[in-house]
């Protein structure tokens, strides 16, 4: 049985760091990202450093007014744009976050696209699902490890949170790393779960003070489905969210998620290592777990192959 959500809110709210926090939200300006960023903003008082990245300028400018008003001098909440379907957005994006920081405790991933579509490459020949849920977050770990590597050294949490789908993939293709060649909504689907699973063991056995950890977030009421590209994701999401919709009530709300991810940031994560969080912030183990020594290595390669190529093809 899942713990009650004030339970989880409680427990959450007993985080207490004798540092002032450095939290990053990469796709934060909507759905769990932003619910994450609110639980974490509730869960400090207002009292971090906080950074949202995303499109929205106006959504993150109205979430940071909801946050609560910090007493701390040294607190601060802003906003950082990035459209994380380019490489090279996100290169620049880590570089500005770095001269903003030179410590960051929590970086937090939650970037979603919900499409139809069959493969679409952006400029930087990678598809725009896959940048999304997993080549954009690759590299922002890559980016922004100083940071968290100098938190560590100072005594101070250093995690990595990415949100996705742990416990939901499937057996990955080594020979067609990025699906250039086998490109399905499905085979996509089943790759990037595992992608994710295998990009925090490897960043974890290569920064081993770090904790990394990749969560299964649930059905959740968000606006992902009415913002999807798909005129068909978007109708059926309408009427699906509907409050005269079953499914409506099957589904968690955005804020009681936000909460109980960040459980399994703050607490469920206790020690150094790759973490897989199911969506009430437990820690799932191997469950439906498809990765071994090689293909986390063959992917390494790969993604910091494609990732660098990415950048040049778009200079």
């Amino acid at each position: 049985m899942a713990p009650s959500i004030s339970a989880i809110r409680a427990l959450n709210a007993s985080f207490s760091p004798s540092y002032l926090p450095v939290a990053v939200f990469v796709g934060g300006t909507s759905g769990i990202g932003q619910g994450m960023a609110e639980a974490f903003a509730r869960s400090t008082n207002g009292n971090a450093h906080i950074i949202i990245i995303g499109r929205n300028s106006s959504a993150a400018e109205a979430i940071i007014a909801g946050f609560p008003r910090p007493t701390s001098p040294s607190a601060k909440h802003e906003f950082l744009a990035c459209d994380v379907t380019l490489m090279k957005n996100v290169q620049r994006t880590t570089q500005e976050l770095l001269s903003r920081t030179s410590r960051i405790n929590f970086l937090v991933m939650t970037p979603g696209l919900l499409t139809l579509s069959g493969r679409d490459e952006t400029e930087e020949g990678i598809d725009k699902k896959l940048a999304v849920h997993y080549y954009a977050r690759w590299k922002f770990i890559h980016g922004l490890v100083p940071a968290l590597v100098q938190a560590n050294e100072a005594g101070e949490d250093s995690k990595v949170f990415s949100v996705l789908a742990a416990g939901m993939g499937g057996k990955i293709n080594l020979e067609d790393l990025g699906l250039k060649k086998t490109f399905s909504l499905a085979n996509a689907a089943l790759a990037t779960p595992t992608y994710n699973d295998l990009m925090m063991e490897e960043y974890a056995s290569r920064y081993p003070s770090l904790t990394f950890c990749h969560a299964y977030p649930g059905t959740v009421r968000t606006n992902l489905g009415s913002a999807s590209p798909s005129s068909i994701i978007r109708i059926a999401s309408t009427i699906a969210t509907s409050r005269f919709s079953p499914l409506s009530y099957l589904a968690t709300s955005q804020e009681a998620a936000g909460e109980y991810l960040l459980n399994g940031l703050l607490n469920t994560a206790s020690r150094p290592g790759a973490w897989r969080i199911d969506n009430h912030g437990n820690d799932i183990g191997k469950t439906r777990y498809f990765g071994d020594e090689e293909s986390r290595k063959k992917l390494w390669e790969h993604s910091a192959g494609a990732t660098e190529s990415a950048e040049a093809s778009s200079a």
